[in-house]
């Protein structure tokens, strides 16, 4: 064995030994559970249509609001409104996809996203 507590031939993992890169990983899977909490509190806005449809969706992608302007509600054209509500759940969900990619992305865990 090493006398730096790694593996023999491998250098410790560059100079690290196993239990202080146990100790790293520990703390990453710390920090990355308090930023899926912390993720999870936030909220995201959207609209469409000019403000005739908005929603909210949360960091876990729930929908917690969702109005839609009477203006826009006509029984004669249902697809406008089916058109506004995708586009503005969508936006929203794009929007914590990118907080997501912007929380995560500071580990730079390859395969992680």
């Amino acid at each position: 064995m090493s006398k730096r507590g790694g593996f023999p031939g491998m250098g410790g993992f560059g100079g690290m030994n196993i239990n202080q890169l146990m100790k790293e990983a520990k703390k990453m899977q710390a920090d990355m559970e308090k930023s899926q909490e912390e993720l999870q509190t936030k909220e995201f806005e959207s609209t469409a249509g000019g403000g005739a449809v908005s929603v909210k969706l949360s960091g876990g992608k729930q929908i917690k609001e969702l109005k839609i302007s009477k203006d826009v509600v006509d029984p004669d054209d249902v697809e406008m409104l089916q058109d506004l509500i995708i586009t503005c759940v969508n936006d929203a969900m794009r929007k914590v996809d990118e907080a997501q990619s912007a929380q995560f992305g500071k580990y730079n865990i390859p395969g992680l996203m």
